[in-house]
């Protein structure tokens, strides 16, 4: 993404008549400058907002993969249960659509979000799908829903909770 700032940079500098690579950028007006520098913050915002949404796309995702496994259902209240998959299953069709809007792929989520979903997985089968397990689960799923953070920052770091 770097490479794309400093290209879109290169281009505004460039288009000012006033640019060449020898000259120093005292001859752009203040205005031009100061339109560059909102474009370019502008900007550093945009991927970080693009990948929170892939991001919490794929968390809900994995989410709905999760509670869509036949054991889950034993686990919780239904009426509960029921609403929670049609607010997920509403919450994604939304994300998806702002998704395909700005085209949004990140591959490296992907990965680092299935890594961490694995894990989650595997718990409450070791657990023999038991009460607790899936409590576990429960608590996992709503950490991850809580926290805003980008999957880098150990926004859903896997508690170290377990059933005895």
């Amino acid at each position: 993404m770097a490479q794309i700032y400093l290209l879109v940079e290169g281009v505004m500098l460039c288009s000012a008549t006033t640019c060449s690579l020898g000259q120093n950028l005292s001859g752009i007006p203040s205005q031009v400058k100061g339109k560059m520098s909102t474009y370019l913050r502008l900007m550093k915002k945009i991927p970080s907002m693009t990948q929170a949404t892939r991001y919490h796309h794929l968390i809900l995702q994995q989410i709905g993969n999760l509670l869509n496994i036949e054991e889950s259902r034993a686990a919780w209240n239904n009426t509960l249960f029921d609403q929670l998959l049609s607010q997920l299953h509403h919450s994604l069709e939304q994300l998806w659509k702002q998704m395909e809007e700005d085209n949004l792929a990140c591959p490296y989520l992907e990965i680092v979000v299935q890594k961490y979903f694995q894990r989650i997985y595997s718990y409450p089968k070791e657990k023999g799908y038991s009460l607790c397990g899936w409590e576990i689960v429960r608590v996992k799923i709503e950490v991850c829903l809580s926290r805003r953070r980008h999957p880098h920052g150990s926004s859903c770091g896997l508690l170290s909770l377990g059933c005895h």
